[in-house]
């Protein structure tokens, strides 16, 4: 089994692309990841929705917010 990385709703951080992939991970579904680097450094791979993967480029900002889904900022 492949690990989610989908933002729990109580999440929030923000940072800026680093990378973006996507794959059939279960053979079924498409999921979308974006690689983001936090302020401290740190880099995260995250799912987003295929509509916010597609308007995002590395080097732009994106924000989550607690209660929200991931924005590009």
């Amino acid at each position: 089994m492949f690990k989610s990385r989908k933002p729990a709703p109580g999440d929030a951080w923000e940072g800026v692309v680093e990378g973006k992939s996507r794959g059939m991970l279960d053979g079924a579904n498409m999921y979308h990841f974006v690689e983001v680097r936090s302020a401290d450094g740190q880099l995260t791979k995250v799912r987003v929705e295929r509509r916010l993967w597609k308007s995002l480029a590395v080097g732009d900002r994106i924000v989550k917010e607690a209660g929200r889904d991931p924005v590009k900022a």
